[in-house]
């Protein structure tokens, strides 16, 4: 079997990667190495030939995941015309609705990664990405009457209990709460 090209190993790492991100939000960084290559179509051989160490994968894919909340974020902004407010408030509510809860693969990886950070090590990189993507998503939230702080913990809290609660009328109602607390405040 014949060397892959530049292009081509570049290309794998960018789908591992993004694979990598997407399950570790829905399952948790605990995912194999082998499944999370064969989710990627890769086989599981050529994950030491693009990364030193899982470690190394789960700071990347962290990083993967919070660049891409920033670029949903700034995205948001483009569509409701550098208005801040509206595209806050259409952040809340695609953050508080069904689908993002349903969806936690393509979602918020402040939900998705807080366990498993919490559980990592102070010193590790992964670390780092996480606590400086809360700190940048909190600031994205804050107005001049909320701080954004306690608009994150109130849609990261509804958020986690709405998955817990899943499949009962309560995860809904946690959702709608959270909404209503979060509009009403402004």
């Amino acid at each position: 079997m014949g060397r892959v090209s530049q292009a081509q190993a570049e290309e794998n790492r960018r789908r591992v990667v993004e694979t990598a991100s997407r399950l570790f939000r829905e399952q948790g960084t605990h995912v194999s190495v082998a499944d999370l290559m064969k989710a990627a179509g890769l086989t599981h051989g050529g994950f030491y030939k693009q990364f030193p160490s899982k470690e190394a994968l789960i700071d990347e894919a962290t990083a993967h995941a919070f660049d891409e909340l920033t670029r949903h974020h700034r995205d948001g902004l483009e569509r409701h015309g550098g208005q801040r407010r509206a595209a806050q408030q259409a952040l809340i509510d695609t953050y508080l609705s069904p689908e993002h809860r349903d969806s936690p693969a393509d979602g918020c990886p402040v939900a998705a990664l807080a366990t498993d950070m919490a559980r990592d090590g102070a010193d590790r990189e992964a670390r780092r990405i996480y606590t400086d993507g809360v700190g940048d998503f909190a600031e994205w939230l804050t107005t001049e009457e909320q701080d954004g702080i306690t608009r994150l913990c109130t849609m990261l809290g509804a958020l986690v209990l709405s998955r817990a609660t899943s499949g009962s009328p309560l995860s809904a109602e946690i959702l709608t709460a959270a909404r209503t607390a979060l509009t009403a405040a402004d």
